[in-house]
């Protein structure tokens, strides 16, 4: 088996499907949400060469309308997370849900699941309710995770705008959406204020690395600091290959990234296995397969199948 750890890959558990439908959300980021269970997880795993998945929820996350019931929602899913990890050791970890933008409950989570449920970082959407990442609204959240020296895995949301009509979110929007939250976190200089948080940025990062000079340009225009240091913090988060691993983005993506921060990602279920296949042709590298992935979750590395 080529040990790949896959950073990027969902899980949808029944009780969440429903959750989810009877909020009237049947195709999250304009993608019909899928079938899943572990035991297909791990079939697919197995066909693709994939040792380890670190499961995470999608877009909306746990927080629809008014957040009633949010913070109920992610700790239901991230008790599932730990169960599947337990059950199937090595094969599966998980980022466990949070509760933004309602920042208490999110703090209160946090520390649940990277402390009792030994969590292997926290899933972020890049938007919350309109709210970006790197919104100093967050600070607080962002010192417990810096604390816990957490992976925060970035995944994209819907834009706090009308949709395009013929354009699904997931095609073009998400990679907006995480380019915007790059800009806000650098913008508001998270990575330098909590420097033991390790971002992850989805998708390649959506647009960052093809933009990412012209973001520097404006964000040095806007705060005046020094243009080398805001290209080092774009630099500096992680990326993932999932559905971005082609023969044109790859290349820009690891020309961009600092060594070792380019980690394999598949996005199953929304991305179909042929698509899963189809990237993963491109990025079948040992460092991005797996040894990147080892630096960042060193427990993987005591595993009998990462």
């Amino acid at each position: 088996m080529t040990a790949r750890i896959d950073v990027h890959q969902h899980m949808i558990p029944e009780p969440y499907a429903r959750w989810l439908r009877s909020h009237g959300v049947d195709a999250p980021g304009g993608r019909p949400l899928p079938g899943w269970s572990p035991a297909e997880a791990l079939e697919l795993m197995d066909r693709q060469g994939i040792a380890t998945a670190i499961l995470s929820l999608t877009t909306p996350g746990a927080y629809l309308d008014d957040g009633a019931d949010a913070a109920s929602v992610a700790r239901q899913a991230n008790e599932c997370g730990a169960r599947l990890a337990a059950e199937h050791p090595g094969r599966f970890g998980f980022f466990a849900t949070l509760t933004l933008p309602d920042v208490a409950a999110a703090i209160t989570e946090a520390r649940h699941a990277l402390g009792e449920l030994a969590a292997d970082g926290v899933m972020l959407l890049a938007n919350s309710q309109g709210v970006y990442l790197g919104d100093p609204a967050f600070d607080p959240l962002m010192a417990v995770l810096d604390e816990h020296a957490a992976v925060a895995f970035v995944h994209p949301a819907q834009l706090p705008g009308p949709v395009m009509e013929g354009i699904p979110p997931f095609a073009a929007d998400f990679l907006l959406d995480t380019t915007r939250a790059a800009f806000t976190l650098v913008r508001h200089d998270v990575p330098r204020r909590f420097p033991n948080i390790r971002f992850i940025l989805s998708h390649a990062g959506g647009f960052v690395p093809y933009a990412a000079h012209r973001l520097a340009i404006t964000l040095f225009a806007e705060t005046g600091r020094d243009l080398d240091q805001i290209l080092d913090d774009l630099s500096g988060f992680y990326f993932d290959t999932a559905l971005s691993s082609s023969p044109a983005a790859l290349p820009s993506l690891l020309a961009f990234a600092k060594p070792g921060h380019v980690l394999y990602g598949s996005d199953w279920p929304f991305a179909p296995e042929p698509a899963v296949a189809y990237f993963t042709t491109w990025a079948d590298d040992a460092d991005i397969n797996h040894r990147n992935a080892h630096a960042l979750f060193p427990r993987l590395k005591e595993t009998p199948h990462a």
